[in-house]
C-alpha cells in the first residue's frame, strides 16, 4: 500500500480549513498551520462577526418597529452593546470548536505558528514552543489578505479603524466618518446606523457600491439617505488634519473638513505574502503582491498551490472554500480546473443585496442583446406580511437564447435566493424554465419566478 500524500496547508481560513478537511476525506497525511485562530479572517475578524452583530441590528430593528406589527414593548429600547459584542464572539468559538472536532475526527493535524516556506517540500512553523520543520509532498499556500492601508493614515491612533479594530470596540461610537462605500463600508454602515451613530460615508468613485448594477446603487443610496447616512461621491480625502484624543479631522477635497470621534477605512484589502518564504521556492508574484497561478491553482513553483484571497481572484471566502477543493483534487493526481465565471456576490446590509452574473449593461458590452425582468417585492406578500416590502429581484437574460446571464436582487434573504440563479447560469437554464417552475406561495423566492415571466412580459402581479 502506498503512503499517504503528506499536505502542508499554510493558513486556517475558509480556502485552508475546507482543503485540510477534503484532503484527509481523501486519504492524505495533512497538516494545517495557523498562526492565530482557526477559521481565518472570515471567521473570526470578517464575515462571521460582522453577522452575527447584524443578527442583533436586525432583532433591534423588529423590536423598535413593534408598533407596526402589532405590540409594544415598555420604555426606550436601548442596544447592549457589550452584549451584542459578547454574542459575536460566542458564535466565532462555537464554529471555531467545530473545525477543530472536525480536524480531530479526520486526523488534520493542527500546528499553532506562523508558518514559512525554507525549500522544496519543507515548511518552517515558528511556535510558542520552538520551531517545527514539516516535510511535505504538496504545499498548499492559504495565508489570505488583510485590510488595506493608506500611507497617509496613521492606524496606531485608535480614532482609525479597520474592519479587525472595529469588531474590537468597546462602546458605540457618536460618530463615524467612512472612508469607502464599498460592501465593508456599507454592511458596517448599516450596522452603527441602527445603533445611533451618525454616518458620513465618502467614496472616490461616481456611485456607492461600484461593482454592482447602477440602478440598484442608486436606490440603495437613496435607502441611506432615509436612515440619515450622508453619502459623498467622486470625493477624496485628501489627508488627516487633526488626530485628537476623542475625535479625528479629515481634509476632504474642495477644502471641506469632516469631524468624527472615529474613521474606519474600508477601501480594499492585500495579500498577505511576505515573510512566507515564496522566494526560497521560485513562487512568483504580481505588482501587488498576489501570487500567480494557474487555473489548476498551481503556482510558478512545483507542488505548490495557491487557494483564496492570496492569487488575487475573488476576494471571497466562498470562493477560497471552492478553491481549496479544486487544489486538493490536482494535489492528489486530479485534472481540476477554476471556474469564476458563475460567483454569487452577497452584501449583508439592511435590506441584504445579491447578484450574480453579468449586469444589463456589461452583457450588452459583452455582445449579448440582454432582455430583463423585474418584480418589486412591494408586490410580495410574503415581503410586506414580514414588513419588508423595500426591494426588488432583477433577472437578465439573453434575448436570442432566453438563458439567464444574470441577476440582482435587494431585499430580505436576497442572500439565500441567489442561489437558485446560480444553478441556472451554471447549467443554461432559460427563464422560461424558472418560470415555469412552481414557486411556493407566499414567499419571498416565488418573486424570482415573476421576474422570470416579466422577461416576456408575462407576470401576472406586475402592474404596467
Amino acid at each position: 500500500m502506498a503512503d499517504a500524500v503528506r499536505i502542508v496547508i499554510i493558513g486556517g481560513g475558509p480556502g485552508g480549513y475546507v482543503a485540510g478537511i477534503r484532503a484527509a476525506q481523501r486519504g492524505a497525511d495533512v497538516t494545517v498551520v495557523e498562526k492565530d485562530l482557526i477559521g481565518g479572517t472570515c471567521l473570526n475578524r470578517g464575515c462571521i462577526p460582522t453577522k452575527a452583530l447584524l443578527g442583533s441590528i436586525e432583532a433591534l430593528h423588529k423590536a423598535r418597529s413593534g408598533a407596526e406589527f402589532g405590540f409594544a414593548v415598555g420604555g426606550d429600547i436601548t442596544p447592549d452593546f457589550p452584549r451584542m459584542m459578547e454574542r459575536k464572539a460566542a458564535i466565532s468559538k462555537q464554529l471555531r470548536d467545530g473545525i477543530i472536532a472536525i480536524f480531530k475526527k479526520r486526523k488534520v493535524k493542527l500546528v499553532a505558528g506562523e508558518g514559512r516556506i525554507v525549500g522544496p517540500g519543507k515548511v518552517e512553523v515558528t511556535t510558542a514552543e520552538g520551531t517545527v520543520e514539516l516535510a511535505a509532498d504538496k504545499i498548499i499556500i492559504a495565508t489570505g489578505s488583510e485590510p488595506a492601508r493608506l500611507p497617509f493614515f496613521d492606524f496606531d491612533q485608535p480614532t482609525v479603524l479597520t474592519s479587525t479594530s472595529a469588531l474590537e470596540l468597546d462602546a458605540i461610537p457618536a460618530s463615524l466618518l467612512i472612508i469607502g462605500a464599498g460592501v465593508i463600508g456599507c454592511e458596517f454602515a448599516s450596522v452603527f446606523s441602527e445603533l445611533g451613530t451618525q454616518i458620513t460615508m465618502v467614496e472616490m468613485m461616481p456611485q456607492m457600491l461600484p461593482l454592482e448594477d447602477t440602478r440598484l446603487a442608486k436606490q440603495f443610496q437613496q435607502i441611506f439617505k432615509k436612515k440619515g447616512i450622508e453619502v459623498m461621491l467622486k470625493t477624496r480625502v485628501e489627508g488627516i488634519a487633526e488626530y485628537g484624543a476623542d475625535h479625528i479631522t479629515a481634509n476632504i477635497e474642495g477644502g471641506q473638513q469632516i469631524t468624527a470621534e472615529k474613521m474606519l477605512v474600508s477601501i480594499g484589502r492585500q495579500p498577505n505574502s511576505k515573510g512566507i518564504g515564496l522566494e526560497t521556492v521560485g513562487v512568483e508574484t504580481d505588482g501587488r503582491g498576489y501570487i500567480v497561478i494557474n487555473d489548476k491553482l498551481e503556482t510558478t513553483a512545483k507542488d505548490v498551490y495557491a487557494i483564496g484571497d492570496i492569487n488575487g481572484g475573488i476576494l471571497l471566502a466562498h470562493v477560497a472554500s471552492y478553491e481549496g477543493l479544486i487544489a486538493v483534487e490536482n494535489c492528489l493526481g486530479g485534472n481540476a480546473q477554476r471556474d469564476l465565471k458563475v460567483v454569487p456576490s452577497c452584501i449583508y446590509t439592511l435590506p441584504e443585496i445579491a447578484s450574480i452574473g453579468l449586469t444589463e449593461d456589461q452583457a450588452r458590452d459583452e455582445g449579448f442583446e440582454p432582455v430583463t425582468g423585474t418584480f418589486r417585492l412591494g408586490a410580495a406578500g410574503k415581503a410586506l406580511a414580514i414588513g419588508e416590502g423595500v426591494g426588488y429581484i432583477q433577472i437578465i437574460a439573453d434575448h436570442a437564447t432566453d438563458k439567464v446571464i444574470g441577476a440582482n436582487m435587494m431585499g430580505p434573504h436576497v442572500t439565500d435566493l441567489i442561489h437558485e440563479i446560480a444553478v441556472s447560469i451554471k447549467n443554461g437554464l432559460t427563464v422560461k424554465q424558472i418560470g415555469d417552475t412552481i414557486h411556493a406561495h407566499p414567499t419571498i423566492g416565488e418573486a424570482l419566478m415573476e421576474a422570470a415571466h416579466d422577461v416576456h412580459g408575462e407576470s401576472v402581479h406586475v402592474v404596467g
